[in-house]
Formats: C-alpha cells, structure tokens, sequence
C-alpha cells in the first residue's frame, strides 16, 4: 500500500520527524487558504499522485511541471486550477498518466546539501538496515552500481533496537559533525521508532537536506507498509487511494485475491505464488505472454474462484486464459464449480484452458466434462500452455 506525501508528512508530525511545514488541498480556494496559512516568502506547490518524476512530468492539458515554486496565495490558486481535476503523465506512471486530485502547498526550503537516508526489512538478516549515502537527491541504484563506497549499511538487532552509537557512526559516515549530526541523530531515532510503531516495510527519504540556516528537514518520503500487519493500523490503512491503485487490483483484494496486472494476453489463475510465476514462465516458454498474476490462494471458495475469473476478464487485453491449479488444500472440484459459474454468467467469450491436478482431481474434471462448455483440458503444465498459446495465435 501506497500513501501521498501530505500523508507520509502527517506521519512525520506524529512521530517528530521534522519537515517543511505542509497543506493539502483539493480545490484551488483550499490551495489559496493553505498558502496564506503556512505564509512565509517562498511556497511550493505539488501534485499528489502515488508516483515519483512529477517535477519534470506534464500534463494532459498541455500545462508542464507537477512541482512549481509559487510567490503568492494568488498564484497558489492560480497553479491549482491548471493542476486538480487533469491527468499528469510522468516516466513512472506512464503515456495513461494519474489523475491530480489533491495538491500539497508546503514551504519551500533553501539546500545546502542533499543526503539519502532509509530504513528497510533486510530479507536476507530478518533485520532492519538503515541505508544511508552523501550522494542525497539521486537514483539510489544507480549510487549502488557506481559508486557503492558512497553507500552506508547499517543493520539493527531487532531487540536491542538502535543504539547511540549506531547513529554515530551513520552521522560520522555521512560527514556530519555539532548541531547538524545532533539533528541527524534525533531524526533518526524518531524515524526508527515510526518504522516500528507502523509496521513499515520500507520508509525512504530522498532527499533529507541539510538547510543554510543549519536544519535537517525530510523533504519528501516513500512509503512501505506489511499488508499483514495492517488489520493493527486502522488509521494507515484509512489513508488508502484506491483511485491511483488498478482496479482490478482494488477488486481482487476486497476478494482476499492476490493479483497483478501485466501486458501480456494471456490470463493465469493459479493457486499458490510459486506455481503462479512457473506458469508465467512457461507461457513465455511457449512464446506467450502472461496477461496477470493471479493467486487464489489454498483455500479459496467458489465465490473467490467467480470473482478472479470476472476480473480476469475485466481486462480488454486478454485473449486466452489458463487455469493451473495443484490441489493440496485446494478442493480441485471447487475450482471447476467456480469456472463454470463465472464462465456461465460470462459468457466465456474468449478460449480457456485448465489444468488440474491432486486433491479431487477426478470429480473437478468430471464437473467440468459435464457442464457442456467449450473448455479444453490439458494433463501437464507444458500441455496447458502450448494449447493456450495457439489458441491466442489461432
């Protein structure tokens, strides 16, 4: 799950990370009113869209720049109303764009230096590591790949937690020395305990400046938050937009589904997350190209297998779908009695080929033979994707 940065700055507030002072507002009256709240000599205005370039993005409507320095209250309001209700198109969203609902007015701040600072879940520890780099403002992986002695590690035993002198020796490595790494070291310990207390997967900040007056600020952040332990945070999980999510994403998790969408033709519904990409690959073996992941699960009911088949079906790219399904939990016969049901309801304008195989194998296939539909069947997972694989190409 995603969050917009007047939403990561809430955060920051609650937790005492400093930040420039900031307001979000959905109409371009609002922008006017946060712009003479905040006051102050030099404003910014930003488009609030779960995507990263919008400074050198454009607009739909011909209107260039997602991030604009503004003078005034007026000018606020006038940069508002070329920006909400249109459609910013950036490297990272794509030729499709977003659309601009909200913009965030804060105060523009003066740089004396950028730096580069994150906590994330190392996977390979189970610990959490603190990556920190001088070279602030830039593509962290392209830091990694060129420059890597510029890259600062820090891992945190996930009991002892931060100590004293961990942050030291970040401030050390980063070259910051008095009142400076004394902020540092502060920010980072709030930083830490909101890495915590929120169950994040990953809280990146690029970049964390130091300004000419001598304050340490978090300019902008990304958010990374455990899906699995979101049922504590209700709050986190009331900042979702699920208008600059995929639709078909928002549909499959109000369905407990595991999907995303990809450009392919060909849709896969599957149940488990590793049989799930080895059906990818071996559609792309057979010179095909997977349409989606989709993972219903070990468990899923009828109900959940309808509503992955109408959401696969949802997408006007696909033109063949391939079921594979290994029971082990599974009930295979509950997974044909919920493609009949979606295929019924339907239609099944397109082909469609299924694969079953363990628990209630027979009784699946028989439902299926017996439903008079138009569904090819296949024995193996290389059957099943040569015969989906020509029926696309016939």
């Amino acid at each position: 799950m995603n969050i917009h940065e007047y939403q990561a700055k809430q955060l920051f507030d609650q937790f005492g990370v400093p930040s420039p002072k900031g307001k979000v507002a959905g109409t371009p009256e609002e922008a006017e009113a946060a712009a003479r709240e905040i006051g102050g000599e030099g404003l910014v205005i930003k488009a609030q869209v779960h995507a990263g370039g919008r400074g050198k993005g454009h607009f739909k409507n011909g209107f260039q720049g997602g991030v604009h320095l503004i003078e005034s209250p007026e000018k606020a309001r006038e940069l508002a109303e070329k920006m909400l209700g249109e459609v910013l198109v950036t490297k990272q969203t794509g030729e499709a764009g977003k659309l601009v609902s909200k913009v965030m007015i804060a105060e523009s701040v003066d740089i004396s230096h950028e730096y580069y600072l994150a906590i994330l879940m190392d996977r390979a520890t189970s610990r959490p590591v603190i990556v920190a780099s001088t070279e602030g403002g830039m593509d962290i992986e392209e830091v990694a790949e060129k420059t890597p002695e510029k890259l600062i590690r820090q891992f945190v035993h996930p009991l002892l937690g931060l100590q004293p002198y961990e942050l030291t020796k970040i401030a050390i490595g980063l070259g910051l020395s008095g009142d400076i790494a004394k902020q540092f070291k502060k920010l980072l310990s709030s930083l830490y305990k909101l890495f915590l207390s929120c169950d994040c997967s990953m809280v990146e900040i690029n970049p964390l400046v130091v300004t000419p007056d001598g304050r340490v600020l978090a300019l902008d952040a990304k958010f990374g938050f455990d899906d699995n332990a979101l049922y504590r945070h209700p709050d986190i999980v009331a900042m979702r937009d699920k208008s600059e999510e995929d639709p078909r994403e928002v549909a499959a998790s109000e369905h407990e589904l595991n999907y995303i969408g990809l450009d392919g033709d060909i849709a896969c519904l599957v149940n488990g997350a590793g049989l799930a990409m080895a059906t990818m690959d071996i559609i792309k073996h057979y010179g095909g190209e997977p349409a989606n992941f989709l993972d219903v699960g070990g468990g899923a009911s009828k109900e959940q297998v309808t509503a992955a088949f109408k959401i696969i079906l949802a997408d006007p790219n696909v033109k063949g779908i391939l079921i594979n399904i290994f029971g082990g939990i599974m009930d295979c016969n509950v997974i044909a009695e919920g493609v009949i049901a979606a295929a019924r309801e339907t239609g099944l304008p397109i082909p469609l080929v299924v694969r079953l195989e363990g628990n209630n194998v027979e009784q699946g296939k028989a439902t299926l033979d017996a439903s008079g539909l138009n569904i090819v069947s296949a024995s193996t997972m290389a059957e099943g994707a040569q015969k989906i694989v020509a029926a696309v190409a016939a």
